[in-house]
């Protein structure tokens, strides 16, 4: 008796701490699911969607901060996060720019998703969508303003999380996260855009076209850089032109045009031309100055210019701000084409078209 007693003491404890375990194990279970229904249920009540937003002022005109947003090749070269993986491999696809503009990346440190731009309104808002591969749906948008010193530039980044109770909680951290990134691309975009060209050409209709070549007669010429004597010596050079065209049986077939600008000195250098038909091998190429040559053929920009001859300048500066922007090259110089005839039309109401030639790749 007195042995069982004592083997009775020796295991009470065993089994007080068996159940002493148990207890504990039961009250962590209990603890963690009790801290699961807390985190989903309170999760339930956290915004399904995040945002976060910057701001920047710069000192350019709207089209210029817009051509920048609506071009993936032009945002890579302002986008902070495209040059921190320099493994990355970029894909730009679909259109040049605006909707229909794809961008895929795939990178070791960048990871690989999807871009698109699905909106586009000028000078005004350009909305992407992005798949970062985490089924989100997520959206970057740009929103222009023209303001007293520029433009007023919002950058939003917006996603959703569902159900995804993990997603809501990390959206609490989405600002620190995103923000600085933000902050510093629109430095970048901001740097970018001042220093283009300033010329606002938001006023202009500009065509993209592609001209085939025509016959020309010209004839060099030569002005001081002002409208009254540029117009005098189109007028001289058009007048020698026409006779070389009567003598020589050529037919005139066009509206004429200067081609061409560059300074010697004081004066402005320029061809003046007038379209023709009827060149045969006879022809002479450089009769009193006057020589037998052709127009541009290729990719051109086109702008239809309304009024007087003296307001020119300005709308080549606007072309020029344009080209500039959206990161084009020139393929040559540009040309001027008086539609109409001065002796018959207003001056407010004469029509010109002005064309630039460009690689538009």
């Amino acid at each position: 008796m007195l042995a069982t007693r004592a083997r009775q003491c020796q295991t009470a404890p065993l089994y007080v701490l068996r159940a002493t375990k148990m207890s504990f194990v039961k009250k962590f279970s209990y603890a963690v699911v009790g801290l699961l229904v807390l985190f989903f249920v309170c999760g339930m009540f956290l915004p399904a969607t995040a945002r976060v937003t910057r701001t920047i002022e710069i000192d350019a005109p709207p089209a210029n901060v817009f051509a920048l947003v609506n071009d993936f090749n032009r945002m890579r070269q302002w986008m902070p996060w495209m040059s921190t993986d320099p493994n990355a491999l970029y894909t730009i696809s679909g259109a040049k720019r605006g909707v229909g503009a794809s961008l895929e990346w795939d990178g070791p440190v960048v990871g690989t998703g999807h871009q698109s731009i699905v909106e586009s309104e000028a000078f005004n808002t350009v909305v992407n969508t992005l798949d970062l591969g985490d089924g989100a749906a997520t959206r970057s948008i740009f929103e222009l303003t023209r303001s007293a010193t520029g433009t007023h530039t919002i950058w939003t980044f917006e996603t959703g999380f569902g159900f995804n109770i993990a997603g809501r909680y990390f959206g609490l951290l989405l600002d620190g996260i995103v923000g600085t990134e933000y902050e510093q691309g629109l430095i970048s975009l901001k740097q970018m855009a001042e220093r283009l060209p300033p010329a606002d050409y938001s006023d202009i209709e500009i065509e993209h076209a592609t001209v085939e070549a025509i016959d020309i007669a010209y004839l060099p010429a030569q002005a001081l850089p002002d409208a009254a004597s540029i117009s005098s010596a189109l007028g001289s050079a058009y007048f020698e032109i026409l006779n070389f065209v009567d003598k020589h049986n050529l037919q005139n077939a066009g509206s004429p045009l200067s081609i061409g600008s560059s300074f010697d000195g004081s004066n402005l250098m320029f061809d003046a031309a007038i379209p023709v038909r009827l060149v045969t091998a006879n022809t002479p190429r450089n009769a009193s100055g006057v020589q037998i040559g052709h127009t541009y053929a290729g990719d051109a920009i086109r702008v239809t210019h309304v009024g007087s001859y003296r307001t020119l300048g300005r709308t080549h500066d606007k072309i020029s701000a344009y080209i500039a922007a959206i990161g084009l090259e020139r393929n040559g110089p540009a040309w001027e084409v008086y539609v109409s005839d001065p002796t018959r039309v207003a001056e407010e109401a004469l029509q010109t078209y002005v064309y630039y030639p460009i690689i538009d790749e």
